[in-house]
């Protein structure tokens, strides 16, 4: 065998060696970035679920709170801009600009409901009503689980974040597209607080 023929030989087995190296980087990021992905779906259904449930609280509120209409649309109206803001981050998990809008939106829909609360306090008749107890303890139950789901999410992320920023992988990040992503966290320690919805 001559000289050359080695040498290109073992070019090519380093090429191949390392071709191999970076399709395994690519490879690890896109299962850790499917995580996440996967990790947000969680949340989106547990939002769903929250969604649903508030227009049946609000219309349970409704016959008692009825000198309380503002407080009542703005709970809907928080509802559904918190709805379109999770369509637009479950569309795209990855985009950090979503997930912040969601985060602002869970934020004032949380407000509004907290708000919302505070108000049917000071009616005992709904307090007292059976449909409107069963329907705060499953928000409660549903908040418990957004909050599971989000630590999930924000686990994976963090791990994918972590990969995509480490020696020598984040050399190829950048050129195969994979962006830096969001956790998904409430920054005003009053709204880290899920709302009291208990009735008692």
């Amino acid at each position: 065998m001559s000289p050359l023929l080695i040498t290109l030989i073992v070019l090519l087995v380093v090429a191949i060696i390392i071709a191999l190296w970076v399709v395994g980087i690519y490879n690890s990021l896109v299962t850790l970035r499917n995580r996440f992905k996967n990790a947000f779906a969680q949340i989106d259904v547990q939002l769903k679920r929250r969604y649903d449930l508030i227009p049946n609280l609000v219309e349970t509120a409704k016959a008692y709170l009825k000198h309380e209409s503002e407080t009542l649309e703005a709970v809907i109206k928080a509802r559904n801009i918190a709805a379109a803001a999770a369509e637009a981050a479950a569309a795209n998990p990855a985009n950090g600009q979503a997930v912040q809008n969601l985060m602002g939106a869970e934020a004032g829909l949380t407000g509004a409901l907290s708000k919302l609360m505070m108000v049917s306090e000071a009616y005992p008749d709904l307090k007292a009503n059976q449909n409107m107890s069963e329907l705060s303890e499953e928000l409660t139950s549903t908040e418990n689980k957004v909050a599971f789901a989000r630590q999930s999410f924000n686990d994976s992320v963090m791990v994918y974040n972590t990969k995509r920023e480490t020696f020598p992988t984040v050399i190829f990040a950048g050129m195969f597209g994979f962006q830096n992503a969001e956790l998904f966290q409430i920054e005003d320690p009053t709204e880290r607080n899920a709302p009291q919805v208990k009735f008692s």
